[in-house]
């Protein structure tokens, strides 16, 4: 048995220190049951790849069919607990009712997200002359983990689910030293390049064919008016063919790197820059350049890391 007076002096913690406590009201979606769900979700995305033995075309129908009852039926209990911490728009919507529909929705949406996943390891094929192929980046390049979570925690984000999405995104960043928020809105063809440190914030708009190397940060400006700036626009927008060295800092919500440019490395933007422009610093003074057409796609191919 514990000792009864280092017991009644942590209840009397409890009892005295706000904020950490969660006693006497609903239950929480729970950590371990979020990460088993998340592990068993990239095994229905990247079939064969999260597994331990083998698997046969022949047995895809029925791995696909027992995974897909499996998950869906202990998300919908996470989901309901999160509505019941915090309900989404639906108003009057019973939760259990309610996650019932967000989950069928989320599973629907799988479809769509291995499209999506399958373009980004194209990228990634495309952009690294160290890449072997496909199976290589799938099991062994980070990012390819970070934005699989990222894809599929966004569409609960759109549901407009709590805590769960956040919960998928920071597992992800645990993992691989890569936080995407799961409110960033990522399009076609992404790819991170060694990926540790990045950082893409919630209302960060990415258009497609977009590379980041390490270390490059998606933020806000930093401000004490925090609760006005709840719900808005806070984060970079970067349009189509966009590459972003290492190091590199872009900040603020009316911030756009317009089409075809290139930032350098360690950089630190806080303005737009007109499309197919190269900026770096030059004696400590940014420069913006306009870079030379091309024939081919523009963007990432002007350096090589």
């Amino acid at each position: 048995m514990a000792d009864s007076k280092l017991v009644e002096s942590i209840l009397a913690s409890y009892r005295d220190v706000g904020g950490i406590n969660h006693l006497d009201g609903v239950n929480l979606p729970s950590r371990e049951a979020i990460t088993e769900i998340i592990r068993d979700l990239l095994r229905i995305v990247f079939p064969g790849f999260y597994d331990r033995a083998a698997m046969r075309s022949d047995q895809a129908h029925f791995f696909a069919s027992q995974m897909i009852t499996s998950v869906s039926e202990r998300l919908r209990n996470e989901i309901q607990k999160s509505l019941e911490y915090k309900p989404a728009s639906s108003e009057g919507a019973h939760p259990a009712a309610e996650a019932k529909r967000v989950t069928d929705e989320f599973m629907a949406g799988l479809p769509e997200t291995r499209h999506k996943l399958a373009l980004d390891v194209q990228a990634a094929c495309d952009g690294d002359p160290a890449a072997i192929g496909p199976d290589e980046i799938i099991l062994a390049y980070p990012f390819l983990q970070a934005i699989a979570v990222q894809r599929m925690a966004h569409l609960l984000y759109r549901a407009r689910v709590t805590l769960i999405p956040r919960m998928m995104t920071e597992w992800a960043h645990s993992r691989t030293g890569i936080d995407i928020h799961p409110g960033a809105q990522i399009g076609s063809h992404f790819f991170i390049d060694h990926g540790t440190g990045v950082v893409i914030g919630e209302t960060a708009v990415i258009g497609n064919r977009v590379k980041l190397y390490h270390g490059v940060t998606l933020g806000a400006r930093s401000t004490s008016a925090v609760q006005e700036l709840r719900g808005k626009k806070r984060h970079p927008t970067l349009e189509d063919h966009v590459t972003i060295y290492s190091g590199a800092a872009i900040l603020g919500g009316d911030t756009v790197i317009g089409e075809g440019s290139t930032i350098a490395a360690n950089v630190f933007i806080t303005q737009s820059i007109p499309p197919n422009s190269l900026v770096m610093y030059q004696a400590t003074e940014l420069q913006i350049i306009p870079k030379k057409k091309r024939t081919g796609a523009p963007g990432d191919q002007d350096f090589q890391i």
